[in-house]
């Protein structure tokens, strides 16, 4: 998108532009919700699925190998990312029964604002979230699980 194009767009758009670029390089497939192939990669990023308790969702739900794997929750930049982990442990936690899912709830969380990113990974023995550089791999995330 032309950057002058960029200056019309809102704050939240602009961020979830940087997160869907941040995601593409990392190799996930991103994906609106309403036309997700969970065939098109190995990690799939959809955006807004509905968690089934109303109307809020998570920004992007996460699937590795076919199943969902954690959430991404974004703010626009500039945003205090510490102290928002409550919302991503919530869309962790209300996944909808019939989604298939690796572990319940789900075990990866992010939160982003398409210039700084906070990760927390729940196989951790103590999970906390902790800044990261970029977002994982959907293969790194898949060694993660196993360890």
């Amino acid at each position: 998108m032309a950057e002058a194009a960029r200056d019309y767009l809102g704050p939240e758009t602009k961020a979830r532009l940087d997160i869907d670029r941040q995601l593409t390089e990392a190799g996930w497939v991103v994906q609106k919700y309403r036309q997700i192939n969970l065939a098109d990669g190995r990690g799939v990023a959809d955006r807004e699925v509905p968690d089934g308790r109303g109307p809020r969702r998570p920004d992007y739900l996460l699937f590795l190998d076919r199943k969902a794997v954690g959430v991404i929750e974004a703010k626009k930049a500039g945003s205090t990312l510490t102290g928002v982990e409550w919302q991503s442990t919530k869309y962790t936690t209300g996944l909808p029964g019939t989604v298939p899912a690796i572990t319940k709830p789900l075990s990866f969380a992010y939160e982003a604002t398409g210039i700084e990113t906070r990760f927390t990974n729940g196989f951790d023995p103590d999970p906390a979230s902790r800044q990261v550089f970029s977002f994982h791999r959907p293969e790194t995330l898949a060694s993660r699980r196993l360890e």
